[in-house]
């Protein structure tokens, strides 16, 4: 018999935790309590030399369903598309207009948060409708 085990997705990006806090919106995540014996992160950053300071930030699902996400500093930039994206299930249940109108408002949200809309794909008789978008540091990502 399999184990199902818990995932986390790890990003690249330049600055963890402006994008983690980012993510936190889109989704209602949390991010965790700063490091026992401080009261904020902060407080913890101040404590790091200076090359480890703002190395890393996560956050979580309140509800502990959904995966962990975790945002690590990395000196090179994005490149090229991300092989594997996010797919934000905003419209699930829904169809036709109904879905569209669900997308776009979801759409608008984000945009107000920094990400950027790069594509609406309006369903056709194959595929439903899904926005495709690049949160704050370019990482490409789905409203469906």
């Amino acid at each position: 018999m399999a184990t199902l085990r818990k995932i986390q997705i790890t990003f690249d990006c330049a600055e963890p935790e402006r994008l983690a806090r980012f993510w936190c919106e889109v989704l209602g995540y949390v991010p965790p309590e700063p490091p026992e014996g401080f009261g904020t992160w902060a407080a913890y950053n101040d404590s790091l030399p200076q090359e480890k300071r703002d190395a890393w930030f996560a956050c979580t699902d309140p509800s502990g369903v959904g995966p962990r996400l975790f945002f690590q500093r990395v000196p090179e930039g994005k490149t090229a598309k991300n092989r594997v994206h996010l797919d934000v299930r905003a419209g699930t249940g829904l169809v036709g207009e109904e879905r569209l109108a669900t997308l776009e408002a979801e759409r608008d949200r984000l945009v107000a948060l920094g990400a950027v809309c790069q594509q609406v794909l309006v369903a056709d008789e194959e595929n439903e409708s899904c926005i495709v978008m690049q949160d704050i540091e370019g990482n490409e990502f789905c409203l469906d």
